[in-house]
């Protein structure tokens, strides 16, 4: 029988697949309902040290291959969310805190506030394209990459992972940054940085002018990501972008990945996309021969 669970470091997943960042992630009960529609854990919306408003609206468009969005990271703060956290605790599947801050200090102190809350996991937001001094901004150096990641390793003793940018020549170097540093996995990759156009009001559409590009379109980049961190680091790759079946998930698995996220899909399809995900990668494992998702990991390589 097809075997689907994976690990990382203390984090145990029954399936592969987990909630991204950014989508039906803001509260308790559609943590909750992300976990009853199947997937194996859940990523939290990012969450800073104060309560913040984001960007103001428009700030989505849908394209025929995703979404660009410039959210700007609105989030309640650290102490709302850790009392949202909290009361779904003990939780079904896994939760993974995504935070973001502008020094390692406060990284590490959000971190701790997230671990006393229940959160399984910290995810590192280094990558977000479109909040000023935040994200992509502070992902870019591996110095201060290894310096946030040490910090917050420091603070807590639950599995640190970091979300790393496409938009930098070199990914690689910042995930060799975070491995040094002692981080538990990567995660590859975020949204690239783009921008839509009203030809009608001959303005960018987004009130942020900049936003980031994901779903569909952005899977062949996510996916040599992936399979270039996986020749160089020795630590599990999450890998994320444009996945809404199970094809793209075997294709992310194939390069390196341990485990995969589904961020879009969830809107473009819909919730119940984690099972049919699964469900699809399993019958392939059967038929193929694969008896568990680390034989199947890495095989584009061989």
């Amino acid at each position: 029988m097809t075997d689907l669970t994976v690990r990382i470091a203390s984090i145990e997943m029954a399936n592969p697949s987990m909630l991204a960042s950014g989508i039906l992630d803001e509260t308790g009960e559609s943590l909750l309902r992300m976990m009853t529609a199947g997937a194996g854990a859940v990523v939290t919306k990012s969450i800073g040290l104060a309560a913040h408003d984001g960007h103001r609206n428009p700030c989505i468009v849908e394209i025929p291959t995703g979404y660009v969005n410039a959210m700007g990271l609105p989030n309640p703060g650290m102490e709302e969310f850790a009392e949202e956290l909290s009361s779904i605790m003990p939780s079904p599947a896994p939760v993974v805190a995504s935070i973001y801050a502008a020094s390692a200090e406060d990284f590490a102190l959000i971190a701790a506030r997230m671990e006393n809350a229940g959160a399984a996991g910290i995810e590192l937001n280094l990558s977000c394209p479109h909040a000023s001094g935040y994200g992509m901004e502070v992902g870019i150096d591996p110095a201060s990459v290894s310096r946030i990641v040490s910090a917050v390793k420091d603070a807590v003793k639950v599995p640190v992972m970091a979300k790393l940018t496409p938009n930098t020549a070199d990914i690689v170097s910042i995930g060799k940054a975070v491995q040094d540093a002692g981080g538990d996995a990567v995660v590859a990759i975020n949204t690239l940085k783009a921008m839509v156009i009203s030809p009608e009001f001959a303005r960018p559409v987004l009130s942020n002018r900049y936003g980031g590009l994901s779903g569909p379109a952005i899977k062949p980049v996510g996916v040599r990501a992936v399979y270039d961190l996986y020749k160089s680091l020795d630590i599990p790759i999450v890998g994320v972008g444009g996945i809404e079946n199970w094809r793209d998930a075997a294709e992310y698995i194939m390069a390196g990945a341990t485990c995969f996220q589904v961020g879009s899909a969830v809107g473009r399809v819909g919730p119940e996309v984690f099972k049919d995900i699964t469900a699809g990668l399993e019958l392939f494992m059967d038929s193929y021969g694969y008896p568990d998702v680390e034989s199947m990991r890495g095989v584009a390589h061989e």
